[in-house]
């Protein structure tokens, strides 16, 4: 159904705009790649750029400076003839659906195939297959007032795919479905990215969406890419503030505040946080110390596997005497991250 997914790299772009004689710098000084293939998952809360980030990669704003390419396209200073060649290889996914409410599911699948120049009958087999591949074979004369929320995004993924894209670009894609329908169209998404090879950048204001679907993710804040990994180096090792919040929100895997303070309140002894990944000296270090007489109580923990690796966090309540635990504590400062949690 496509070819083999373009490759987007971000050459020191910059975006800025002049609002009421106020220059706005939206995306700041941005280096990046999407290798083809790849799903990249851009997260950020509001104002952080990544629409902008967005509208960059499908030509409708162009960088105050640096170079964006396209596989080996430069299309920054590209005509708007250009462009709209560029533009037919990107499919775009929106979060409010943005289907038309006078066309069927069919119709909508069928419109960017009309303006394509398809004849009727290429036009016909065409949405036929796709509306069995986002598994609506039987929605294809229903109006969109009379689908659900996730058949609505099925139909607007259907119809970003109806050109044959190379890239697919999902803005919010899912906010504004339930749980289990976000479920459902991520899913679909990994689906279209591994059976049709299409590079997918995914732009989401949930860590949850970038667990489920991300090979790579890029943190913006102020404009900024402040992180930028694979999934499993961002979510078990975050380096700035701003992904330790997203990365929170996602894997659950430490104790919040009011829990903080009913542990320290339920027994006697130091509590620590300590990160466990593959290379953590944490087990064999707490069988020496348990030799000296530090009883080491679990009291919270979360361990999450992605791409094949496992990591996690567990608190834990150590007792005994302080000597003991202090080289307990010693040992794993080389190996092994560990807080104290005090009052």
């Amino acid at each position: 159904m496509t070819k083999t997914g373009t490759r987007v790299e971000f050459r020191d772009v910059s975006k800025v705009f002049t609002t009421g004689g106020r220059e706005v710098v939206a995306v700041d000084n941005v280096s990046l790649t999407v290798e083809p293939g790849e799903i990249l998952g851009v997260i950020g809360y509001s104002g952080a750029g990544k629409s902008t980030l967005v509208r960059l990669i499908n030509g409708l704003d162009m960088p105050t400076s640096g170079e964006l390419l396209l596989d080996d396209t430069n299309i920054v200073g590209k005509s708007e003839k250009r462009l709209r060649q560029v533009r037919r290889n990107v499919g775009m996914i929106f979060q409010q659906f943005n289907l038309f409410s006078s066309r069927t599911a069919a119709g909508n699948i069928e419109y960017p195939l009309q303006l394509a120049g398809l004849g009727k009958q290429e036009r016909q087999a065409r949405v036929k297959e796709l509306l069995e591949f986002v598994g609506l074979s039987d929605r294809g004369k229903n109006y969109p007032e009379q689908l659900s929320g996730g058949q609505k995004q099925r139909v607007g993924i259907a119809r970003a795919l109806a050109t044959n894209p190379s890239l697919l670009l999902a803005d919010e894609a899912t906010s504004a479905l339930d749980p289990e329908t976000t479920h459902e169209v991520l899913e679909l998404l990994r689906r279209v990215n591994a059976e049709l090879g299409i590079t997918i950048v995914v732009i989401t204001h949930e860590m949850d969406v970038i667990r489920a679907i991300a090979d790579k993710v890029a943190v913006m804040e102020a404009g900024k890419v402040v992180e930028y990994g694979s999934l499993y180096e961002v979510f078990s090792d975050p380096k700035t503030k701003v992904a330790q919040r997203f990365v929170s929100t996602s894997l659950r895997n430490t104790p919040d505040k009011h829990e903080e303070i009913e542990l320290l309140n339920a027994a006697p002894g130091r509590l620590f946080t300590v990160d466990l990944t593959e290379h953590s000296g944490f087990f064999g270090a707490a069988e020496q110390a348990r030799q000296r007489g530090v009883s080491i109580q679990p009291v919270h923990a979360g361990i999450t596997t992605l791409q094949e690796h496992s990591f996690g966090k567990m608190t834990v309540r150590l007792n005994g005497d302080d000597a003991a635990i202090n080289e307990f504590l010693h040992t794993l400062q080389d190996t092994t991250d560990i807080q104290e949690i005090r009052r």
